[in-house]
């Protein structure tokens, strides 16, 4: 997969449906931190996250036999959402599976959105692996939520957008899970000529799995514990194609507790005024874990989403 073309293809799929996110400056995190701080913000996407990008180009990729069937995919939430969205935008059907421990909030975002939802499995690995035997027997399309090269093109158009926006990124700090986010940013950045571009791949103490098995060098199968950032909650399935472009384009791993989660997400909100959901405070809390290496740097930091539950935001104030 040649990720630099895919995500210029993807652009012009999805731009008569999307806009373009801000790249804010942030006053709060350069003092903090004494580097020159921007906030990328995908909490400001229609569905809340920037999963709708990869959703879009997917569901606007397939060919004309795929279209004649119903898609169905599996989510914890914010995948579910963006699928939801594109298929109500472009009036197909589908099913959305999601696992036990799924948010309620999101999983009401997906049924706003018209879209079925059903569960099943205690975690998304499960729940991914039925959606696609699922998909199989029933003869629908299945949209996996990262494992898809029209999904991370579709993810890595935040690296055309912040191309465009910022003359040159010393730093990139950004969630992972799946790994789609991460690989189609960072392929098209340093494909684009972001050469000291340093990318800093951020995940719970809770639940490591892609930077564990990226230094493993091999899938390895950990068992996740509860996390406020549940977005990225679960891992990856063997042989997604995801590893091996963590592998090759992330320059490290950095893993955060719970209480650093929820501070980074305290602070963004009192300084920002703005909602954001867990993962995007793993990438923040990752940041402030390792700010000391880039002081007096360009940094940005990918605000993934804003789906977070009025209970969770509670217990966080």
């Amino acid at each position: 997969m040649n990720i630099y073309d895919e995500v210029i293809k993807a652009e012009r799929r999805i731009r008569p449906y999307l806009k373009e996110t801000a790249l804010e400056y942030s006053p709060y995190l350069s003092g903090l931190t004494r580097s020159r701080v921007w906030v990328k913000l995908e909490n400001l996407q229609p569905t809340g996250s920037f999963k709708v990008r990869g959703a879009m180009n997917k569901l606007l990729a397939l060919d004309e036999e795929q279209k004649r069937h119903p898609v169905v995919t599996a989510s914890t939430g914010n995948h579910g959402a963006a699928v939801a969205f594109g298929l109500h935008a472009l009036n197909r059907p589908g099913i959305i599976f999601v696992p036990d421990n799924a948010a309620p909030t999101k999983i009401d975002a997906i049924k706003r959105l018209g879209a079925e939802v059903r569960i099943h499995g205690a975690n998304c690995l499960e729940t991914e692996e039925y959606a696609r035997r699922f998909a199989d027997r029933e003869g629908f399309v299945y949209i996996s939520p990262y494992n898809d090269p029209d999904i991370i093109a579709g993810q890595g158009t935040i690296g055309l957008e912040l191309a465009q926006q910022a003359a040159q990124i010393d730093a990139l700090f950004v969630s992972v899970g799946g790994g789609g986010l991460i690989s189609g940013i960072a392929g098209y950045l340093k494909a684009a000529g972001q050469n000291r571009l340093t990318v800093a791949g951020c995940l719970p103490e809770n639940s490591p799995e892609m930077a564990l098995a990226v230094r493993a060098g091999t899938f390895v199968a950990v068992e996740s514990k509860p996390t406020l950032s549940d977005g990225t909650a679960g891992g990856f399935e063997p042989g997604a194609i995801t590893f091996d472009f963590c592998r090759v384009l992330v320059d490290d791993y950095v893993l955060v507790s719970e209480t650093e989660i929820a501070e980074a997400m305290r602070q963004f909100i009192e300084a920002h005024h703005l909602l954001i959901e867990g993962a995007a405070g793993t990438a923040i809390a990752g940041f402030l874990k390792w700010s000391g290496r880039f002081v007096d740097q360009n940094v940005v930091i990918v605000i993934c989403g804003a789906n977070i539950s009025l209970s969770t935001l509670k217990t966080i104030l």
